[in-house]
C-alpha cells in the first residue's frame, strides 16, 4: 500500500504540468477532473510542501550556441567535511556547471559542464574548475551525442 501523502489526483496533476507547466488552472483541472477551487488548493500545497519546486521555461541550450557538453570528474585533496562544504560553496558560482553530483566511486564529484565548445571548456576547466577548493585532480570526458535528455 502506498503510503505517500499524496494522491493519484495529485500524481495526475504532476504529470501533466511536467509535461506541459504552461497549463492554466482551468486547463489542469478538466485534465485531473476537479473543479478549479479545488485544483487550485492542491496546486498550492503541491508547491507549498515541494513536491513542485518551480516552473521554467525549457531552452535549447545548442540553438544558444552552448551544445559542448563535458563530464568531469573532480577528485578532492580533502574530504573532511569543511573542504566538502568550500568545494560545494564555491562550484555553485561556476556557471557552465550545469549538474554537480557527489559520487561513492574513486573520484568525489562528476560535474556536467556546458560550454560553446571544446576551447570554452578547456579554459573552464583550468581556469574556473582546476581552482576549486581542494580539488586535487580532474579527468573529462566529452560528450559526442546525447541519446536521453529528460528534460528537453
Amino acid at each position: 500500500m502506498d503510503n505517500s501523502p499524496i494522491d493519484q489526483i495529485d500524481r495526475k496533476m504532476i504529470e501533466e504540468l511536467r509535461v506541459d507547466a504552461r497549463l492554466s488552472v482551468a486547463e489542469l483541472s478538466r485534465r485531473v477532473g476537479l473543479s478549479k477551487t479545488p485544483c487550485q488548493i492542491r496546486l498550492k500545497r503541491l508547491v507549498d510542501e515541494g513536491y513542485i519546486r518551480g516552473f521554467r521555461a525549457v531552452i535549447d541550450p545548442v540553438r544558444l550556441g552552448m551544445g559542448h557538453i563535458a563530464f568531469a570528474e573532480v577528485k578532492l585533496s580533502d574530504t573532511r567535511e569543511k573542504a566538502l562544504e568550500a568545494f560545494r560553496r564555491a562550484v555553485l558560482q561556476v556557471e557552465e556547471v550545469e549538474e554537480c553530483h557527489m559520487l561513492a566511486s574513486h573520484f568525489d564529484y562528476l560535474l556536467k559542464v556546458r560550454t560553446s565548445d571544446i576551447t570554452a571548456y578547456r579554459a573552464v576547466l583550468g581556469e574556473k574548475i582546476s581552482s576549486l577548493p581542494h580539488v586535487a585532480s580532474t579527468s573529462t570526458f566529452v560528450v559526442m551525442e546525447t541519446i536521453v535528455d529528460q528534460i528537453g
